[in-house]
């Protein structure tokens, strides 16, 4: 008679060729943490009878993860001596950092299953196992024998818990206990808990040690003057008042990005880019603590006037003593908190309200155009703007002259005209254009006009706008490009996201079409991706490089083959120069020629 674990085994067993035979299962039989993550695994095209999983032997051996858990490993491989299970540490990507195993033979199975430190086991490579799904679903799990989606990872059963930090919450890793299938299944999952919070723990101890370090640090620099001062740790920011008036969160992350490329130099200054536009020169050093390095001490110095930040201090929706509104300034369908980007919004809203002609500028793909459409459906108007092109007189009305198609547009409270490309408007046809535009305005109409620059519009017509406003260029505005992102997805359709690590190719992006270029990307990456959400591997390659010169034709080519094939090697340099038939001194040569900068794997 089988035993109710076996007899459990083939009733799974069963389910899953069922499965993959896309045959209706029967209820109950397979946990539904289980039967998602065989969806999961089926849809990513997960083979089932070989682990075919990425290798990355150059990793950092010393990084908190490793140092947090080693002590804790240790213990456990002196528990584990002669017995018939293993230990094994990963981040939080899957990639397995750590493997303690107690006996030859369960060894030797792991190795040709590459579950050995350097292999990635993350579900994407290898479908259902307790390391891919911990870290998918953020939560424990355990995986018996036939529940793995892999054959050849069946003879095992593995429970795995992901690893928090316990200052910030986020998921740092996972602890994975796997052994050859039998009665002591049961008491994996609390095994690796108590793990866990070992872990935690020696992490948190780690954190400690890091914050006092900056803290003292950060308490130095600032007792002697009043200059700009941040501290930046993993879990920790410290900003004096002259900083934290003039930064924001992203500015922190540029920054932080900033100092690790030459926190090993203090005397080393740089000048970077913030979000908002403005430039700051930073001078860094890093702060070692006994856990390790702590993070950075950067002293500023801004080299341009500040922008027109709202006051921290001040709430959003109130008005400043100069009069000027601050916080963010919503309008429908549109996501921004930009100051220039509240600025233009309330402009935009005012001028509609009022039926105030505006002039608006800014470089295409800006927003122009959406801006005065979200505007004037905020006043309640039924009717869509009109648009006459002055580049495209017909586009309006096929056949007639801009005068004529300015005057035979529908005039009157409730509707809008909108002039494109002022600036395009004939010499010889300003007079009569300007005479059409008045009589809109004195029926009542919403006049806007609108152009790439605030130059080059003639008198005649510039007359006819009484306020003028810009619409900043998405690069002056990378604050709000999370928000975009989230935004424009919503647009594309339902379900839609983008993982975290493939916006930073997006922030380092000059957009030079703006959000129209975003949008566009985004689409692209969207009808592209395989799995419910936008990876790093569905942007085009031209998002993974820096590169500021125009490329020939044959130098594009170049850059996007070297850009997939690092992709596909998830980075490996070794690895894709193999591929290519090239150097890994040439990968290296080519990428700071095409200033690729694909994000470093952990």
């Amino acid at each position: 008679m089988l035993s109710d674990s076996t007899a459990r085994d083939r009733n799974i067993a069963r389910a899953r060729l069922k499965f993959l035979e896309n045959a209706e299962l029967p209820a109950a039989i397979v946990p539904e943490g289980i039967l998602n993550s065989w969806q999961r695994s089926k849809y990513l095209g997960i083979g089932t009878d070989e682990v075919v999983v990425p290798y990355q032997p150059d990793y950092d051996r010393e990084s908190r993860l490793v140092r947090a858990a080693t002590p804790v490993l240790d213990r456990l491989e002196q528990a584990l001596t002669g017995s018939d299970a293993s230990v094994i540490v990963t981040d939080r990507n899957g990639w397995v950092r750590d493997r303690r195993v107690g006996e030859k033979r369960l060894s030797a199975h792991l190795d040709r299953v590459h579950l050995a430190p350097g292999f990635n086991y993350a579900e994407q490579f290898v479908g259902t196992n307790g390391i891919g799904v911990a870290l998918e679903e953020r939560r424990p799990n355990v995986v018996l024998g036939t529940e793995h989606f892999n054959e050849r990872l069946q003879g095992v059963s593995c429970a795995a818990a992901p690893i928090r930090n316990s200052v910030t919450g986020r998921v740092e890793g996972a602890m994975n206990l796997t052994c050859w299938n039998g009665p002591a299944r049961p008491l994996m999952a609390a095994l690796v808990q108590e793990a866990v919070e070992d872990i935690e723990r020696v992490m948190y101890e780690f954190s400690s040690a890091h914050q006092r370090a900056l803290l003292e640090a950060f308490q130095q620099v600032t007792h002697y003057g009043d200059r700009p001062v941040l501290c930046l740790g993993q879990d920790l920011v410290l900003a004096n008042t002259a900083a934290s008036a003039r930064l924001t969160g992203d500015d922190h992350r540029l920054l932080h990005e900033a100092a690790a490329e030459f926190g090993h130099a203090p005397r080393t200054r740089r000048e970077v880019r913030l979000t908002g536009g403005q430039h700051a020169v930073m001078r860094c050093r890093q702060v070692d603590s006994p856990a390790g390095a702590a993070g950075y001490l950067l002293e500023l110095a801004f080299t341009d006037h500040p922008a027109d930040r709202p006051d921290p201090r001040t709430r959003p929706g109130t008005r400043t003593e100069a009069g000027a509104a601050v916080g963010p300034w919503p309008l429908p369908g549109l996501v921004g908190t930009d100051p220039a980007w509240n600025a233009v919004s309330r402009t935009v809203s005012r001028c509609a309200r009022a039926r105030t002609p505006l002039l608006l500028h800014g470089e295409p793909g800006t927003g122009k155009a959406t801006l005065v459409r979200a505007a004037h459906a905020l006043t309640g108007a039924a009717s869509a703007p009109v648009v006459v092109d002055a580049a495209v007189p017909g586009a309006a009305d096929a056949g007639h002259d801009l005068p004529a198609a300015l005057r035979a547009a529908p005039a009157g409270p409730g509707r809008v005209l909108v002039l494109r490309n002022v600036d395009a408007v004939p010499p010889e046809d300003e007079a009569a254009v300007a005479g059409a535009l008045e009589a809109a305005t004195a029926q009542g109409t919403w006049l806007v006009g609108t152009l790439q620059g605030a130059l080059g519009v003639p008198e005649a017509l510039r007359n006819r706008f009484l306020e003028v406003a810009e619409v900043p260029a998405l690069r002056h505005r990378l604050a709000d490009l999370p928000a975009l992102v989230d935004c424009l997805l919503r647009r594309i359709g339902p379900g839609v996201e983008c993982a975290p690590e493939a916006v930073a190719p997006l922030r380092r992006h000059d957009w030079p079409g703006n959000v129209r270029e975003l949008s566009l990307v985004l689409s692209r990456a969207a009808a592209a991706r395989r799995t419910y959400r936008i990876e790093l591997g569905d942007l085009p390659p031209s998002l993974h490089s820096a590169g500021s010169r125009s490329l020939s034709v044959w130098e594009a080519s170049e850059r996007d083959t070297l850009v997939q094939a690092l992709l596909e090697a998830d980075g490996n340099k070794l690895l894709a120069a193999q591929r290519l038939g090239i150097s890994r001194t040439t990968i290296y040569r080519k990428m700071r020629a095409y200033g690729i900068t694909l994000p470093a794997r952990g």
